[in-house]
């Protein structure tokens, strides 16, 4: 699995270990993911997603379809 949530798009970071004596060395700044199970009334059922942290709380917030909708995106789009 990828580490790109599907709601908010966020995905790694490249950037540089600085050491005291200012050696570079290349890392990456990964997001927040978490597994999270969404049950939706509409079609009778759950739906697992892998999303950060931040699409959970904007989930938590609108909802999962209205948020789709509001996006112009549909559940076939982030599965």
């Amino acid at each position: 699995m990828s580490r790109i949530c599907k709601i908010t798009g966020k995905r790694p970071k490249t950037g540089n270990n600085v050491s005291k004596a200012n050696n570079k060395t290349k890392r990456k700044q990964y997001p927040n993911m978490q597994k999270k199970r969404y049950f939706i009334p509409e079609l009778g059922r759950t739906v697992t997603l892998k999303l950060s942290v931040n699409g959970i709380k904007t989930i938590d917030k609108y909802g999962l379809i209205p948020y789709l909708n509001k996006k112009g995106m549909s559940l076939a789009d982030i599965k």
